[in-house]
C-alpha cells in the first residue's frame, strides 16, 4: 500500500451549471471550490444505467450509489430487477407468489399491497403494483386492498392525486362480480410506515395501525383524504400528509384478517425493513405494541437484508454482489474505517459491502455510527457533520487505517425537505467539515478523495411546461464531482472517457497501489 486514502461522500451534492434551485452553487463553499480549481477534478455519472437502473431517465439514489461505489461494478438494481422479473413472468412462477395467491384463494381473504404510490423508481414503481393486481385477478383472487404511501419526494411534491387517479382507474377496470379491489389506507411517506435505520419506530406504528387494524381518521376515498389534508394544512407536500383509512358504513374497508396475504411492493430496502420486521416478528417483537396480530402470509418485493433475512419471504431475488472493495482490502490485510450518522450509516456499511449487514472481517473493519436527531432536518441543517468529521479526523490521526470512508447526509436529507435556505446551510456545513478533514489528511500524509452518490441539493426548483416554478424535493439526474487531493503528488485523471460511480473503487485501489479484481470497471487515473 502506498498511502492511506480517505473517501468523503457528500450525499446529494450534484454538479451542474444550471442555476435554478442550485443550492450547491449558491452556497459558500471555499474548500470545495479550491479543490476543484487546484486538484484533479472531473464529473461522473451517478444515475441511470451507470448504477444499474433501467434507463438514464431514472434518478440515482443512495442505495444503488453506495452499491456501485463499494463494488466497482454495475449490477441490475431495484426497478430493473423487478422489471425483468415481471416482464419474464418469473415473479409469478416464484414459490412465494404461488403461496400468497393460494393462501387467499383457500381462505377467501384479501390480497393486500403496501407501498409507495409513484413512478419515482427509487423505492417503487406504480407499474409493478398495477401488473400484480391484474395478475392476481387473472389467477382467481377475489379481493384486493391497496395501502398507499404518498411520495412527493422522488416525484413532484404535490403529485399524489395523479397516482391515486391512475390506481383508481385500473381498479375500476378490474372490478366486477368476481373481483373487488379498493384503496384501504394511506399517508405521507415521512409520516407513516417508511422509517429507516430504526430512527423513529413511531412512524411504523402509525402505519401498522392504519394498514393492519384500519385505525385512523376515516374518509370515503383517498382523494377526499388528500384534499381535506391539503385544505387543513396549506402548503403541505405529499410526503408529509397525515395518515388515513377508507371506511364504508363506519367500518374500515381494508383491515387485515387471518388468512389474508400481504405484499410490500417497495423494492428498495432501507425504508422497507422495519415494517417487514413488524410483519415477520414473533411474540418477542418489542418495538411497539402491535395489538392483535392477524395471521397473514407476508412477503417483500425483494429480500431487504440478505444477512438478517428480512423479510422471510420475497418475490424477486436481489443482486448477488460479489468482489467488493472491502473484500479486496480484507484480502490484503488492510484496516478500514466507515462512519456516518444514522440516516446514512447503513449506506457506508450495509450497501457499501454489497447488501450485507455483517462485516467481512471483525478484525479489519471498524464501523462507527453517530445517532441522528429525530426531527425535521431543515431545523438543524448542519445535522451531525461536526461529529462525523471529529471521528474521521481521529481515525486519520490514529495511523491505523489504510482506507477511511464517511458520508455527510446533509445535502440529501435537508434537500428532501424542500427548504432552500436550510439546504444552502447544509451544503456549507459539509464544506466546513471537509476543510477540517483535508487539513488532517495533509498533516498525516493521506490522499483525500471527494465525491457524491447522486444529486439533490443541486436542483431544488423545477419549471413545468407552463413555466410555473415549484419546489423540487427529488434527486436530480445531474452527475457528481470526483476530486483527488494529494499535496505530494498530482494524480492525473482521464477527463474524456465516460465514467460513473462504479469507477471509484478501482481508482481508490490504484491510489492504494493494489491490484483490482478483473471483473471491475476501469480506474479513472491515466
Amino acid at each position: 500500500m502506498k498511502k492511506p486514502v480517505v473517501l468523503v461522500v457528500m450525499d446529494g451534492v450534484g454538479e451542474t451549471p444550471n442555476e435554478l434551485g442550485n443550492m450547491v452553487a449558491k452556497a459558500t463553499t471555499p474548500t470545495l471550490d479550491a479543490m476543484k480549481e487546484k486538484d484533479p477534478f472531473r464529473i461522473i455519472k451517478a444515475h441511470g444505467t451507470a448504477v444499474g437502473l433501467p434507463t438514464d431517465d431514472d434518478m440515482g439514489n443512495s442505495e444503488v450509489g453506495h452499491n456501485a461505489l463499494g463494488c466497482g461494478q454495475i449490477y441490475s438494481q431495484g426497478a430493473k430487477l423487478v422489471n425483468e422479473s415481471i416482464e419474464s413472468g418469473k415473479i409469478y412462477s416464484s414459490d412465494t407468489w404461488k403461496d400468497l395467491i393460494a393462501g387467499v384463494k383457500a381462505s377467501g381473504g384479501a390480497l393486500h399491497f403496501i407501498g409507495l404510490l409513484s413512478d419515482g423508481n427509487v423505492h417503487s414503481n406504480i407499474s409493478h403494483l398495477l401488473a400484480m393486481l391484474k395478475e392476481a385477478k387473472k389467477e382467481g383472487v377475489g379481493k384486493a386492498r391497496v395501502h398507499i404511501l404518498l411520495d412527493g419526494r422522488d416525484v413532484p411534491a404535490t403529485s399524489a392525486l395523479d397516482y391515486v387517479d391512475q390506481l383508481e382507474g385500473t381498479l375500476a377496470e378490474l372490478n366486477d362480480a368476481s373481483f373487488d379491489g379498493r384503496i384501504a389506507s394511506g399517508g405521507g411517506r415521512m409520516v407513516v410506515t417508511m422509517d429507516r435505520y430504526q430512527a423513529n419506530w413511531g412512524m411504523v406504528e402509525k402505519g401498522w395501525n392504519l394498514h393492519v387494524h384500519g385505525e385512523g381518521r376515516a374518509f370515503a376515498s383517498a382523494r377526499e383524504a388528500i384534499e381535506t389534508a391539503r385544505a387543513e394544512n396549506p402548503g403541505v407536500i405529499d410526503q408529509d400528509l397525515p395518515g388515513f383509512v377508507i371506511a364504508e358504513n363506519g367500518q374500515p374497508v381494508g383491515a387485515m384478517k387471518d388468512g389474508d396475504s400481504v405484499i410490500l411492493f417497495n423494492f428498495r430496502g432501507d425504508r422497507a425493513l422495519e415494517i417487514s420486521m413488524a410483519f415477520d416478528g414473533d411474540a418477542s417483537f418489542a418495538h411497539f405494541d402491535r395489538g392483535a396480530v392477524p395471521q397473514v402470509k407476508y412477503a417483500g418485493m425483494l429480500e431487504y437484508d440478505g444477512d438478517l433475512h428480512i423479510p422471510h419471504s420475497y418475490l424477486v431475488n436481489p443482486p448477488q454482489i460479489r468482489h467488493t472493495l472491502t473484500e479486496l482490502l480484507v484480502e490484503n490485510g488492510i484496516n478500514e474505517y466507515a462512519c456516518s450518522e444514522t440516516q446514512k450509516y447503513g449506506h457506508v456499511t450495509y450497501f457499501w459491502n454489497g447488501n450485507r449487514s455483517e462485516k467481512f472481517s471483525e478484525e479489519l473493519e471498524t464501523w462507527q455510527e453517530v445517532p441522528s436527531d429525530v426531527r425535521s432536518f431543515d431545523e438543524c441543517p448542519w445535522m451531525k457533520a461536526t461529529e462525523i468529521a471529529d471521528l474521521v479526523i481521529a481515525a486519520i490521526a490514529s495511523g491505523k487505517y489504510g482506507f477511511i470512508r464517511c458520508n455527510f447526509p446533509n445535502g440529501d436529507m435537508v434537500g428532501h425537505t424542500g427548504n432552500l435556505y436550510a439546504t444552502e446551510i447544509a451544503v456549507e456545513s459539509v464544506d466546513l467539515e471537509l476543510a477540517r478533514i483535508q487539513k488532517a489528511c495533509d498533516e498525516h500524509g493521506c490522499i483525500l478523495v471527494v465525491t457524491a452518490d447522486h444529486g439533490n441539493s443541486d436542483q431544488m426548483l423545477e419549471k413545468n411546461k407552463k413555466g410555473v416554478i415549484s419546489v423540487r424535493t427529488a434527486h436530480s439526474l445531474n452527475p457528481v464531482p470526483f476530486i483527488i487531493h494529494d499535496p505530494d503528488e498530482r494524480h492525473e485523471m482521464d477527463t474524456e472517457s465516460p465514467f460513473g460511480l462504479a469507477n471509484v473503487a478501482p481508482t481508490v485501489v490504484e491510489l492504494l497501489g493494489l491490484k483490482p479484481y478483473d471483473c471491475w470497471e476501469k480506474s479513472m487515473l491515466k
